[in-house]
């Protein structure tokens, strides 16, 4: 369709497509004149906000006739302490999202490049076509990054490298030693920057923890959100880690405000809730090997996932299998925009969720 104001926008803005989210449960059930739909579409918590949470929600009510703390100095604090580090080094976001956005407002535009994988998260070419830099998509390696690849690929115009770990959509990972070297090798004068989305679920001997790197490491920015293991992803709320002078340039283009209250508050009490994290955990695992065991019985390909979703190969149209599921109240997530278009991304849902998909595929199958 033609637009009219086309003209007027920025050079990156005519190759872009609007972010395309999972199927809403309202939407399908609207659609199909039912009320028992299930989403396993958008790598959310199947256990819902905490209780600790909802309670901390309700006494938020009465304030929000007044503006949050814009600096969200107690969250802020509270995660200095979880990652032993100085409040100053920590930016908020609406979300990670929010944060990979400013990290491209901030260091990419016309003339630059942004270096990412194949099958990496959409975000990436997202904010960096929206700047007018050049992305430089690296090819997978067995559906995950192939960091020697994109070493090569850094230039003298590279100014920003992001790393996924694990990835999204395909659940694969990086261990310590790969992601090491590649921070040594590549140049100080690059922002690397590495998305943790998936951080909490992963039980990986050699899996790093990149925040603990910060003091080795002035071009490092690591991002986390509470949308996933936390279970708030309706609430938005996400931040990175970074050397200070890089978390100054950050909040210099962060939007005032960018954190709600109800986020700022239920985020402090999500992340001091480690029963609720436990749970959550060992929900996804068990639902993990659910799907692995049904899709081994199905004779289904899966990539190994340490997300809280697993990426199965269908062999065939995906679309076609998801319209099958959408028709028996199943949501899941196609990933042609990522260029795979034979499979299938379910998020971990709950046991009884998770057995329902199973069945749904096993018919549309």
């Amino acid at each position: 369709m033609s637009n009219r104001f086309l003209n007027l926008s920025t050079p990156g803005i005519a190759g872009l497509r609007p972010y395309v989210p999972g199927k809403p449960v309202e939407e399908l059930e609207r659609e199909l004149g039912i009320s028992n739909s299930i989403k396993l579409a958008s790598n959310e918590n199947p256990l819902g906000p905490s209780a600790q949470v909802k309670k901390v929600l309700a006494g938020e009510i009465d304030d929000l006739s007044f503006y949050p703390d814009g600096s969200g100095y107690r969250l802020r604090n509270r995660l200095a302490e979880r990652h032993g580090c100085d409040p100053v080094c920590i930016t908020l976001g609406n979300g990670s999202n929010d944060v990979l956005d400013m990290i491209a407002r901030v260091f990419l535009g016309e003339g630059s490049e942004a270096v990412f994988s194949q099958y990496a998260f959409a975000v990436y070419p997202i904010v960096t076509q929206a700047v007018g830099a050049t992305a430089k998509v690296v090819d997978a390696k067995d559906y995950g990054h192939d960091l020697d690849g994109m070493l090569a690929a850094v230039t003298d115009k590279t100014r920003v490298v992001f790393i996924a770990n694990p990835n999204n959509p395909t659940g694969t990972w990086l261990d310590a030693k790969a992601v090491r070297a590649f921070m040594e090798s590549v140049s100080r004068d690059v922002i690397v920057v590495v998305d943790e989305a998936y951080f909490e679920y992963v039980d990986e001997a050699d899996y790093p923890d990149t925040s603990t790197w910060l003091s080795e490491f002035d071009n490092l920015v690591v991002t986390r959100t509470f949308s996933k293991a936390y279970g708030i992803a309706g609430l938005r709320v996400g931040y990175s880690l970074s050397h200070p002078d890089v978390a100054d340039l950050l909040n210099r283009v962060r939007q005032p405000f960018n954190t709600n209250s109800m986020a700022l508050a239920a985020a402090e009490v999500a992340l001091a809730d480690t029963q609720y994290l436990a749970r959550a955990i060992d929900v996804n695992r068990q639902g993990m090997e659910q799907y692995e065991k049904a899709f081994q019985q199905m004779g289904l390909e899966w990539i190994p996932s340490v997300g809280n979703f697993i990426t199965v190969d269908l062999k065939r149209n995906a679309a076609d299998i998801d319209k099958a599921l959408l028709q028996q109240g199943v949501i899941t997530r196609p990933i042609a925009n990522y260029g795979m278009p034979e499979h299938l991304r379910i998020s971990i849902g709950l046991p009884e969720q998770n057995q329902r998909c199973i069945e749904a595929l096993k018919n549309s199958l």
